[in-house]
């Protein structure tokens, strides 16, 4: 699982992170976050989640029982 924020420092976003993870190991799970980005279902990699800032530990927990309960991790 990679969990990532969208800002990253340099020339990699987070989007593009997700994008080089997903096309080089698809099985990995995805969450990415942030404060300032409002990003689409459709800016994200398939089966990508995004948890915008700020959040709390129980809303990171709940999107990882989600994804454990769907049988995607």
């Amino acid at each position: 699982m990679v969990f990532t924020d969208i800002q990253m420092p340099g020339s990699m976003d987070g989007l593009k992170l997700a994008r080089a993870v997903r096309g080089r190991w698809p099985p990995i799970k995805i969450i990415q976050t942030s404060g300032h980005v409002h990003v689409r279902e459709t800016d994200l990699p398939e089966g990508g989640r995004f948890l915008p800032k700020p959040y709390s530990p129980g809303q990171v927990t709940g999107v990882l029982r989600e994804l454990i309960s769907s049988g995607e991790i």
